[in-house]
Order: structure tokens, then C-alpha cells, then sequence
């Protein structure tokens, strides 16, 4: 095996302990979230996971259109009254 692919198998993991950190982190939020933060995070996570499942789009286009998606829904989260 390369010192590239040793690489890539290693990366491989350190995404999914990511993944893994994000979920737990992101189901302690939820319980806690207000409903309109809840549903901005759903339109941005469905949205993103429906891309991400489409063999067709590779990481910059999903990456391109959920930057101009998720924009509408972060600058609404921003603006919310606290």
C-alpha cells in the first residue's frame, strides 16, 4: 500500500470520528433548540443529505449550492430574536 493510500485510509477515519462528534454534539442541541431554529436546521440538513445521495454531484457542486442554500437559513438563525 502507497504512503497516499495509508493517507487516505487515515483521513477515511478522522472524517468519521468527525461525523460521529457531530452527531452526538448535534443531538444534545436539538432537544434545546427553538422550533424555528429546528426547522431551518432540517430544511439545511434534508437538503444537504439529498444532495450528498445523488451519484451525479461531486463535493464542489453540493458544496456550491448549499453555500447559496444555506445562506437564506443562517442569516435567518442570525437575525432571530434571542
Amino acid at each position: 500500500m502507497s504512503s497516499a493510500d495509508l493517507v487516505s485510509r487515515a483521513l477515511d477515519g478522522d472524517i468519521a470520528i468527525a461525523h460521529q462528534r457531530f452527531v452526538r454534539a448535534m443531538e444534545a442541541r436539538v432537544p434545546d433548540l427553538e422550533m424555528a431554529s429546528k426547522e431551518r436546521y432540517f430544511a439545511v440538513m434534508t437538503s444537504l443529505v439529498t444532495k450528498l445521495e445523488d451519484p451525479g454531484k461531486n463535493m464542489r457542486q453540493i458544496l456550491s449550492e448549499m453555500m447559496a442554500e444555506a445562506g437564506r437559513h443562517l442569516m435567518e438563525e442570525l437575525s432571530a430574536p434571542r
